[in-house]
């Protein structure tokens, strides 16, 4: 082909393509992730982001139209760091071409460079080596390549082949890529949304036989419920199941000895998404969202027998979660918004004071919708956002400016134990809402957090190496241990921890694997290293880290 225009609907198709082709790489592009644990996956961030848009565009012959909804929809439907960058970039693609019925190629070109220039606008303080950096080089080291003799298919050729080589390049200018030996996902991600548009032209149209990703991570009521009334012969069934189970590899002759963790994600991968799965010794953790539950169970018990065993109708989530959206508040002087995973995080945010708790982390980052459904449904004279997540902080401040409103704060708690101190400094009899948000700030900023985890493979960081299976303990960004033993591993950490016999309280969360044994260890091996210390253990029944610890 030599195509020289590019409308709205034949745009619609190529992206239509690029979503496909970055949904047949999801998988390797979060394989990508930095850290050795499953926390926002920038996979499927993307995935959901494009596809947000793709269902609010509506489809039409004009391009600028088209591109405008298409660019509303991602804007709101951002996840993670990764999908608020993606949707800045297509926001900034449809601002160069926001008086086009049709792009030719020196239009598209102009486009890839505004869109590059308005990600970087809106990201508080850019880091070379991640998709920005891909985005920038990609269409910049192009420019000389382009005249206007040039097809639309040798101009996408050209950027592709271009950010393909600035990609490879990424580890060099982000040293945590390099230690870890990956190139960024997000650059990675954007070259197969690209490429697949690409490929469009060229009459390589990609069939999409899997339904939409599921994007509800929300579980039962706390008393363990659910609202039948929200399910009913007549729904349609959009989102599928959650399933978690643990399986115990069993010796008998009936099972397949031979287990390679590695080799049942591939198999599970054929049934599903959103898959986390670990193994300890003998055990396996494993999360998935499926339509197929029946295959995911039997592909299981080649190996072995359920230990605990957890299936959710995601839809009943789905829909419960807009109900509770939806209940207007009370006027407050000040409302609090905070995300956390797990019932009894939930239920710990709710019971000190948040009005909204939505549900999401570390496998299913909050979008920038539901954050604007929150405010909107929130009668206050201000608002503070808790994302409790470092990918979700960029979400939460795009809602903010989707929202149009000039009276929430959000405060970039990473992780849940920070919003949990900030909430535990809050006045909240005050009607003084500026100390309110400063004691808030001032408690997030007091706490000293450490996750402790299962790796998910094997990597070196920090001066520390760890082996996919054994538990590792992280303090904020940074790897601090690695041990076959999570007590072992934690007590090494902590006695890195600088300042830690001058700390006072200890707040650990378990998470849904801890048992509550785990509590009197726990609190044993704390007061070893500061006796003065006061512990307080928590059910949070948090996914993917055993216990979270908030040090202040």
């Amino acid at each position: 082909m030599n195509t020289r225009r590019v409308n709205g609907q034949l745009f619609e198709k190529m992206l239509r393509n690029g979503l496909v082709n970055l949904k047949r790489h999801r998988d390797e592009i979060n394989a990508l992730n930095v850290f050795p644990v499953a926390d926002g996956d920038t996979g499927t961030n993307m995935c959901l982001t494009v596809e947000k848009g793709l269902q609010f565009a509506q489809s039409s012959a004009e391009l600028y139209p088209y591109l405008k909804l298409l660019s509303e929809g991602m804007l709101f439907g951002a996840r993670g760091n990764s999908g608020v960058i993606l949707s800045q970039l297509f926001t900034g693609f449809y601002q160069e071409l926001s008086r086009c019925s049709a792009a030719n190629v020196a239009d598209l070109r102009n486009a890839f460079i505004r869109a590059y220039r308005v990600a970087y606008r809106a990201v508080a303080c850019p880091v070379e080596g991640t998709i920005l950096t891909v985005a920038r080089e990609g269409i910049e080291r192009s420019r000389s390549q382009i005249d206007r003799r040039t097809s639309v298919e040798t101009l996408l050729s050209i950027y592709v082949a271009e950010m393909k080589k600035s990609l490879a390049e990424t580890p060099e200018l982000l040293p945590v890529l390099k230690e870890s030996n990956v190139v960024d996902s997000g650059g990675a991600g954007y070259i197969c949304i690209i490429e697949g548009m690409l490929k469009y032209l060229y009459g390589d149209v990609l069939s999409d036989d899997e339904r939409p990703v599921p994007v509800t991570e929300s579980v039962q009521a706390p008393d363990g419920t659910v609202s039948l009334e929200l399910f009913n012969e007549n729904t349609a069934f959009e989102h599928g199941y959650c399933l978690e189970f643990l399986l115990q590899l069993m010796k008998g002759k009936q099972y397949t000895q031979r287990f390679r963790l590695d080799a049942f994600i591939e198999d599970l991968q054929l049934y599903g998404n959103s898959i986390v799965a670990t193994q300890a010794d003998r055990r396996v953790k494993v999360h998935i969202h499926t339509f197929k539950p029946a295959k995911v169970i039997r592909a299981a018990q080649e190996y072995g027998e359920f230990l605990t065993f957890k299936l959710e109708n995601m839809h009943i989530q789905h829909a419960e979660r807009e109900r509770k959206l939806a209940e207007k508040k009370p006027h407050r002087p000040l409302s609090v918004v905070a995300v956390a995973n797990g019932d009894g995080m939930i239920r710990t945010f709710e019971e000190l004071g948040c009005d909204v708790v939505l549900d999401g982390g570390p496998t299913m980052n909050t979008s920038s919708e539901e954050f604007v459904k929150a405010f909107a449904n929130i009668d206050a004279d201000a608002i503070v956002v808790l994302p409790n997540n470092k990918n979700i902080v960029r979400a939460a401040e795009q809602a903010v400016q989707l929202s149009g409103r000039t009276d929430v704060t959000v405060l970039p708690t990473a992780s849940m134990t920070e919003g949990y101190c900030a909430l535990t400094m809050d006045i909240r009899d005050s009607q003084d809402v500026d100390l309110r948000i400063r004691q808030m700030r001032e408690g997030a900023g007091s706490n000293e957090s450490i996750a402790v985890a299962v790796a998910t493979r094997n990597i070196t960081r920090d001066g520390v190496s760890c082996t996919a299976g054994q538990s590792i303990v992280l303090e904020g960004d940074a790897l601090k241990a690695a041990a076959d033993d999570p007590f072992e591993a934690l007590s090494t950490a902590l006695n890195g921890v600088e300042g830690l016999d001058e700390r006072e309280c200890c707040v650990v969360f378990l998470g849904e694997d801890a048992p509550n044994a785990d509590e009197e260890r726990l609190t044993a091996l704390l007061e070893d290293v500061n006796p003065m210390i006061e512990v307080t253990c928590i059910r949070g029944d948090q996914h993917i880290y055993r216990w979270l610890l908030g040090i202040f």
